[in-house]
């Protein structure tokens, strides 16, 4: 029944994310959006007459039956905004999407993920840099994101799958195909170590418009953006914009200033949007990936000294592995102020990481 409602909220026209979300908030919860009163809709910033009509509308609740019948037919997760196991990283992204379909069983919440991104007619340079960069952070056991497309994407996901490394393509479209259908094959093999993720339900086919709202996915599941190589206008500059409103770390690998394909890359870097990145050590060591085994330990020796707010927070980080600042004062019984400084002590000690989108984790 909860299922059926969130799905339904996800279908109702002229409701999108940010909206959705609100209205929840100001109802107080989900079922409660289908079952209040229409004055106290009209109130709700957002939501005029056109948009009560629709909310009112129960016909939204046929079609979610059916997305529940598919769902369970082919074994598809399904993550509303609310859920624990929602990706933390989209979870502090004001847009991101209300509900996710996913098959497959990477972990979206792996410690270490970057999304690979490029332009779709990728030069030989651009798939030889791809391949030794994905190569190089095997021993980082990181999880590559990509959105299935033709090009940098479709190379992101073959060496990542060449290399053991979980792969998760981010669709345009719902789980019921596959486009471009020339990858059909290597999603196969992804969803043995890996998975296809998309916000869009079945029968939902590859329009143009999908895409952009694809690319914001690609951006804030991720720790970071590396951008393989790009015109000055095309899809990767706008994931790559996308990262840097999420605050994420993009990276660029340099070109020459007269290739076409470069033009994206080098201009994000002349304009400081991105760090110039040669390989994947560049990578590893500005996300602070190449610290080793034996400095984390020497690390995690702080926790013997630690004062019993930060302590509590400590113990609240390893029954959770990561958390935002709100969900860390609920469950600490802590004002927001509060713990913000006791995260912020913990952060000079070493003992906590803060991640991109206010999410912090244990070192």
């Amino acid at each position: 029944m909860e299922l059926l409602h969130k799905i339904a909220l996800t279908l109702i026209p002229g409701i999108g994310d940010i909206n959705g979300k609100r209205l929840v908030s100001y109802c107080g919860g989900l079922e409660a959006v289908f079952k209040e009163k229409k004055t106290a809709l009209l109130k709700i910033p957002g939501i005029g007459p056109v948009t009560l009509k629709s909310i009112l509308n129960k016909s939204v609740f046929v079609e979610a039956e059916k997305e529940v019948r598919f769902i369970e037919q082919f074994k598809i997760k399904s993550y509303f905004y609310l859920d624990e196991n929602y990706p933390h990283r989209l979870k502090n992204c004001e847009d991101s999407p209300m509900m996710l379909y996913y098959k497959g069983n990477a972990d979206l919440n792996e410690a270490r993920i970057i999304s690979v991104v490029g332009t779709r007619k990728v030069s030989a340079y651009g798939k030889r840099m791809c391949k030794e960069i994905i190569e190089d952070l095997k021993k980082s056991n990181v999880l590559i994101v990509s959105g299935l497309a033709y090009g940098v994407d479709t190379q992101a996901h073959k060496n990542a799958v060449a290399q053991a490394l979980p792969t998760v393509g981010v669709l345009a479209h719902g789980l019921d195909r596959i486009y471009p259908a020339a990858n059909r094959t290597l999603a196969g093999k992804m969803l043995k170590n890996g998975g296809l993720l998309t916000e869009f339900r079945s029968e939902t086919k590859p329009d143009r418009e999908n895409f952009p709202r694809r690319n914001r996915i690609v951006a804030g599941l991720s720790d970071a953006v590396l951008v393989i190589e790009s015109a000055f206008k095309g899809g990767a500059l706008i994931t790559a914009e996308i990262a840097n409103s999420y605050n994420r770390d993009v990276f660029a690998v340099p070109g020459r200033v007269a290739d076409t394909y470069s033009e994206g890359c080098n201009f994000l870097v002349k304009t400081h949007r991105a760090a110039l990145i040669q390989s994947a050590k560049d990578i590893q060591y500005i996300l602070n990936w190449d610290v080793d085994e034996k400095n984390a330990q020497t690390q995690k020796r702080i926790f013997i000294d630690l004062k019993p707010e930060e302590q509590k927070i400590v113990d609240i980080l390893k029954e959770n592995e990561y958390l935002g600042i709100d969900q860390i004062s609920i469950k600490a019984s802590s004002p927001t102020s509060k713990v913000a400084s006791t995260l912020l002590n913990l952060e000079f000690q070493g003992v906590v990481q803060c991640l991109p989108g206010k999410v912090f984790k244990l070192t």
